[in-house]
Order: C-alpha cells, then sequence, then structure tokens
C-alpha cells in the first residue's frame, strides 16, 4: 500500500495494465527448478516480457483458487499479509493480484537509488527487474497477535522460493537480498510507515 503524501502515484489513479493471464503448464518440471535454482548476481541488460512478468508475479502472489481467494503462497489464516512491487528501468509498479495486474507508481529508472540503498549491490543496478516483497503485519498479528510477526516471516519465505523457482522454470535467473537500508527502501517506493520491506529479488537472463 502506497503512503498518500509520497511522492508517488495515489492507487485511486488510473495506470492499470493488465498482464497476460499466467500459463498452468510449462517445460519444467518441479524437481528440474529445484536441481537447477542457484544464486545469480550478474545479467544481461535483456527486459523481460509481459508474460515472464505475469509468470513471476503470479508465482509470488497470485490468486490460485478464485472461488475463495486463495493464492500460490501459504498465508496463516489466509489474512495475505504481503504487498509486491516491481522495479524495470521504466518505473514502479504494485502488482494486484485480484486482477493479475500492475499499477504504475512512478515513471522512470529507480534501480541506481534501490542499489545505494542496498549498500551499493551493482547486482539491483543491473538486474532488468527487482521484485520487491512487503508486510502489512497488522492483518496477520490482528489475529495472531505476536506470533503473527513469525508467521509473516515464514510467509514472505513460501512466496520468494516460488519467484526463485519460477525463474528457473522460465530460463531466467535470480538473487535473494536481504542486506538493505529498510527506511530508505521504503522511502524510495513510498510505502506507509504500517508497511515494512522485507526482501529484493533481482531477476533477468543470466550473465
Amino acid at each position: 500500500m502506497i503512503d498518500e503524501n509520497s511522492s508517488v502515484q495515489s492507487k485511486s489513479d488510473s495506470g492499470i495494465r493488465l498482464l497476460p493471464q499466467p500459463a498452468p503448464k510449462g517445460s519444467m518440471n518441479l524437481l528440474e527448478t529445484l536441481w537447477q535454482r542457484r544464486s545469480v548476481r550478474s545479467f544481461l541488460s535483456k527486459t523481460l516480457t509481459d508474460n515472464e512478468i505475469s509468470q513471476l508475479l503470479f508465482a509470488a502472489q497470485g490468486i490460485s483458487d478464485t472461488q475463495r481467494g486463495l493464492r500460490t503462497a501459504p498465508s496463516a489464516g489466509a489474512t495475505y499479509p504481503l504487498e509486491i512491487y516491481l522495479v524495470t528501468a521504466d518505473g514502479l509498479y504494485h502488482y494486484l493480484p485480484d486482477k493479475n495486474a500492475l499499477r504504475l507508481l512512478k515513471t522512470g529508472d529507480i534501480r541506481s537509488e534501490l542499489s545505494a540503498a542496498a549498500l551499493g549491490q551493482n547486482t539491483i543496478r543491473e538486474a532488468p527487474a527487482i521484485i520487491i516483497f512487503s508486510a502489512i503485519f497488522e492483518r496477520t498479528t490482528g489475529r495472531y497477535r505476536d506470533r503473527g510477526v513469525r508467521y509473516v516471516y515464514i510467509e514472505v519465505g513460501h512466496a520468494a522460493q516460488n519467484v526463485h523457482l519460477m525463474a528457473v522454470a522460465l530460463g531466467l535467473a535470480s538473487v535473494p537480498i536481504g542486506a538493505f537500508d529498510d527506511v530508505k527502501v521504503a522511502r524510495i517506493i513510498g510505502v506507509s510507515q504500517s508497511e515494512k520491506v522485507l526482501y529484493l529479488i533481482p531477476v533477468g537472463k543470466a550473465r
């Protein structure tokens, strides 16, 4: 969720871009993705296609049961505290699971800013896409109190692994990033104080 006082577009603004429907089957099975997944820190500049973006974001938080609204990653009590953002050379986007769509929040390339907030890691500046996971803890702690904090961290691990394995299945590569300044990244993407940035995943074609 976006802080209404931030410099990015309000979530009530237009700018929604529908993504292609994610494919239910691929050319690689789960065992193959597990064997091949590795952390890659150097990427080609080749832009990801909308189909690739759709598959990656669906893996993170897509709705896999439309009748009950259940998602691809398990969530304690189906409270779904996670929010997903996508950064590319074109701008910053917020993923809308119910529409499998992107809402444009900010135009322009913010990857250098993100890299500076992540201890200068070139991987973030170089990758054609960075998936950012944040969480609104109150969605889960409101039901489970202090224990809910643990559940949120467990959930982001589930969702992130889905992304890493989907990247392999698409012939792409990824790397988990946990070393960054939480406050600086939150300010760059414009989230409110109630939302905490947890995880960054640069994704692209391995160099």
